[in-house]
């Protein structure tokens, strides 16, 4: 039930972000709020806070960086994001951190190359690398 949860938040994330470019606090902090809880609940709190420390840190520099690059919704995601992949271990959480740029890049050369715009929206990217990473490391 809780994984299904999850993927219903990043599938609603993702969607919105798609269709506004932005992400809502009433979206990404709630989420955040309950992962928290959730791994604080099995013991694995610690881990999670210092997964979302971590990732919304370095999402928070490139923003101050170049805030037309990365917008404050991604750096509040990066707190739910992870503090999911946290849970799962530095490795996990490592290549959901890497993984989303890689994707959002991707999706970006597809945009040009279409002609369909020059930016993209990275929440998707980073919802999908975190479930990519994740399932990795639950699933045999």
């Amino acid at each position: 039930m809780r994984i299904a949860a999850a993927l219903v938040w990043m599938i609603t994330l993702s969607a919105y972000d798609v269709r506004h470019r932005r992400l809502p606090n009433w979206l990404t902090l709630p989420g955040f709020a309950v992962v928290l809880l959730i791994a604080s609940a099995s013991g694995r709190g610690a881990a999670a806070a210092l997964g979302a420390a971590a990732l919304s840190t370095v999402y928070l520099l490139v923003h101050l960086a170049s805030p037309t690059a990365m917008g404050g919704g991604d750096v509040k995601l990066a707190l739910g994001l992870g503090a999911l992949t946290g849970c799962f271990g530095a490795d996990v959480w490592l290549l959901a951190a890497l993984g989303a740029p890689l994707l959002t890049a991707a999706a970006a050369v597809v945009a040009v190359l279409r002609r369909s715009g020059p930016s993209v929206p990275h929440g998707p990217s980073m919802c999908l690398a975190c479930v990519v990473a994740v399932g990795l490391a639950v699933l045999p």
